[in-house]
């Protein structure tokens, strides 16, 4: 069965998906060559660039840096560089493993120290891709989960009542004001919107609804997890 979006037809939103927390190497030699792959978040072509920067100025000495990021998410946007390696050896194959693993808005900076003997273009594609791959096994990711931003206006005896509820849905209250009704600022996880706004109107008895209260849509971070397989 086909399942694509008829052009009409807007796209499913992305409800959620994982970036790196933090940042993680690795580490291994191949003939006498010494590879060390660095990980971490870049959610921009511009933080990409600061990052490969930065691994470069860490070592110096390399003979390479060969890198690639991929953005995905909203932008889908990548790039990649051999950094003098025979073409298509270092950093496509570093973006292939960036793209095969369930990470955005990530980077990896492949650099080599030349140990002597020349590895062939096989060798250098599997060094790279294996560099790539151990240091993103490493590295700690957390969830940016699509929310709706919103704002109601309650009785007391209602906001009582949601009070206790709210953390069960993985509702967040960004601000609350308390005057003649209590004024909410609630981020609602999009997989939570249409249950939520069932029991607001239940509780409510109808006066109460979340149709025409979503202010706009904004990804929030999760939590923090370690990698436990390889991508």
């Amino acid at each position: 069965m086909n399942t694509r979006p008829k052009p009409h037809e807007k796209a499913p939103p992305i409800v959620r998906y994982r970036i790196p927390a933090g940042e993680a190497q690795s580490e291994l030699r191949v003939k006498n060559s010494r590879f060390i792959g660095t990980a971490g978040h870049a959610p921009s072509d511009e933080a990409a660039e600061a990052f490969i920067a930065r691994v470069r100025a860490r070592y110096p000495d390399a003979d390479h840096h060969a890198w690639a990021f991929w953005l995905g998410g909203l932008s889908q946007g990548m790039g990649s560089s051999d950094d003098g390696e025979p073409g298509g050896t270092a950093g496509r194959p570093m973006l292939a493993v960036l793209q095969d693993s369930s990470l955005h808005e990530v980077v990896v900076v492949g650099t080599r120290f030349f140990g002597g003997i020349k590895l062939g273009t096989g060798g250098l594609v599997r060094a790279y891709s294996d560099a790539a791959r151990e240091a993103l096994r490493k590295l700690p990711t957390q969830e940016c989960v699509l929310h709706h931003i919103g704002r109601i206006n309650i009785d007391y005896s209602l906001y009582a009542a949601l009070e206790h509820l709210l953390p069960r849905y993985g509702i967040k209250v960004e601000e609350a004001l308390f005057a003649d009704q209590v004024s909410l600022l609630l981020a609602v996880p999009h997989e939570q919107a249409e249950e939520f706004a069932r029991l607001l109107s239940e509780l409510s008895k109808g006066q109460v609804t979340l149709a025409g209260s979503w202010l706009e849509d904004r990804y929030i971070v999760d939590r923090v997890s370690k990698r436990e397989q390889e991508p």
